[in-house]
């Protein structure tokens, strides 16, 4: 019987390391999921059903003071309020009749790997982050500790410096984190991701927001981009090998999988577009969110709740995924973009220079549902397309990439998994087959001889011609009806990127050259 009296919980019943059955077995005797046609386990998240970033912290302390990158996203919480929330949530769990405890690994190379103990009072969150780490083969010595209590809500937030009832709070000098108020299972998956993207630097180890998959010839491809860009859907490839769907590390041996499971998005999820996926919501899977009918079964267009529907599973419900979690050096990378705007190219090759350009700025559209209080797409800016979970400054992680991109000499794409034919709610969102088609000739290296165009406002290199892809797709303006519309719409993007750049300190001009064309009236 596990210990936590050192914590100053003493459950009578504490279930660790429980296997899939028991816990699967727990969640529905305890009211906490229902089970659908698929004998998946279905879960409402209520309220909280995306991240709450508003409601992240790190704890301020001097040994970490100078590293952190403070702002909007990394907000410092005193250890004074920090004290009084672990004990109050300490409390919470001690009062409960039962508490399910799993020790999981984060990194698949054991040289950069990192161990984590995550306390739960619901049993279908021990099972979710059971699929999301890596299960040890033996038992492991946590070095991170996670107390997690949904249940555990704040009535006076601003005693506590908080700003709603729920919390989510890093405490690096301790090594522990809490999380407290929400229900949503990915509070707990993108902690233990924040806590990776602060270690692995300090070993020269690049921490990234990113899907990887491999050939059959063993070269491997990394995709990024932010929830709703197609990360999971484009590297769940049946003709590739998956090696990971969100978090991974690019050391000097390779790439490796920070995680053992796969957390999909489920909005509008068809067998005929995403067969992995789809046939992944079996027994055992944790389904967030998902409406069902009075027989048990999904309906995956429904988004009442939200359309951040999400379905957490192990990596071994994949056909063919990489069982180590490990990778060569890219040959290729895949910056992702959902551009509500609907002017950005469907697919540009970048130089070296461009790639960093892309990286440091980190454009997307932040898509409904994946942030609360996100009803509809919004342009946003994040650096290495994962801002809100890197805690140090973005040039410390822009260095690592492009010391990386040039020593293996790997290709750079940017593709673009949003709108054409005008922006959200003119346009239509490209053919997820079309998105396919480009990235596979990426891939295959059939873009490297073709001819180009550049973009006159966009300065990106635009292929002429791409299998399976109709020519006039590949030029976003030939979509528009109205190509003055396209033209001003273009511009008003155009600036947003070049007042973004000059916000990011430590960029050389050799890189803001390569972006947007200033315009010149």
């Amino acid at each position: 019987m596990i210990n936590l009296s050192g914590l100053g919980i003493a459950s009578p019943k504490i279930n660790h390391n429980f296997d899939v059955d028991a816990l699967y077995n727990a969640s529905l005797a305890r009211g906490e999921a229902q089970k659908s046609a698929t004998e998946s386990l279905v879960v409402t998240t209520g309220k909280y059903t995306g991240r709450s970033p508003y409601d992240k912290f790190i704890v301020d302390t001097p040994d970490i003071h100078d590293e952190i990158n403070w702002g909007d996203v990394n907000v410092p919480i005193t250890k004074k309020n920090y004290a009084k929330l672990k004990e109050k949530i300490t409390a919470h769990l001690d009062s409960r009749d039962e508490l399910f405890v799993h020790d999981g690994v984060a990194g698949a190379d054991p040289s950069c790997a990192e161990n984590f103990r995550i306390i739960c009072e619901y049993a279908y969150q021990a099972l979710f982050i059971r699929h999301l780490l890596i299960r040890p083969q033996a038992e492991i010595d946590p070095t991170f500790t996670l107390l997690v209590a949904p249940d555990c809500k704040i009535e006076n937030p601003q005693e506590y410096g908080l700003n709603s009832e729920a919390f989510i709070i890093v405490n690096f000098q301790e090594k522990t984190a809490i999380i407290g108020g929400s229900k949503y299972a990915g509070e707990i998956k993108k902690s233990i991701f924040s806590i990776m993207n602060y270690l692995l630097p300090k070993k020269g180890v690049l921490p990234m927001h990113c899907s990887a998959n491999a050939a059959q010839d063993g070269k491997t491809a990394l995709f990024f981009g932010l929830s709703g860009t197609g990360k999971t859907t484009l590297s769940a490839d049946p003709n590739r090998k998956l090696i990971g769907d969100d978090e991974h590390g690019w050391s000097d041996s390779g790439i490796f999988n920070f995680e053992g499971g796969l957390y999909a998005k489920c909005i509008n999820l068809k067998r005929e577009k995403e067969p992995q996926i789809y046939d992944a919501i079996r027994k055992g899977t944790i389904v967030e969110n998902v409406a069902m009918n009075e027989a048990g079964e999904f309906d995956f267009t429904d988004d009442s709740l939200t359309e951040n529907t999400r379905a957490g599973f192990p990596i071994d419900y994949i056909p063919g995924h990489i069982e180590d979690g490990r990778g060569d050096h890219p040959s290729v990378i895949i910056f992702l973009t959902a551009d509500a705007f609907g002017v950005m190219p469907p697919i540009s090759k970048l130089t070296l220079k461009q790639a960093m350009y892309h990286f440091m700025s980190g454009y997307t559209s932040k898509l409904a549902g994946t942030e609360r209080g996100i009803t509809e797409p919004k342009a946003a800016f994040s650096s290495m397309f994962g801002k809100p979970f890197m805690p140090l400054p973005p040039t410390v992680y822009a260095k690592i990439l492009g010391e990386k991109l040039e020593k293996h000499n790997t290709s750079v794409y940017l593709v673009n998994t949003g709108w054409v034919g005008g922006p959200y709610g003119v346009g239509k969102r490209i053919d997820i087959d079309y998105s396919r088609a480009m990235v596979s000739a990426a891939l295959n290296g059939d873009l490297e001889q073709v001819e180009y165009n550049t973009h006159s406002v966009f300065n990106l290199e635009m292929p002429k011609s791409c299998p399976n892809v109709p020519a006039e797709v590949l030029n976003p303006r030939n979509t528009w009806e109205d190509k003055e519309a396209y033209d001003k719409k273009a511009r008003e993007l155009a600036d947003l990127f070049i007042e973004n750049c000059e916000k990011l300190e430590g960029v050389g001009e050799d890189i803001r050259c390569v972006g947007p064309v200033e315009n010149v009236q």
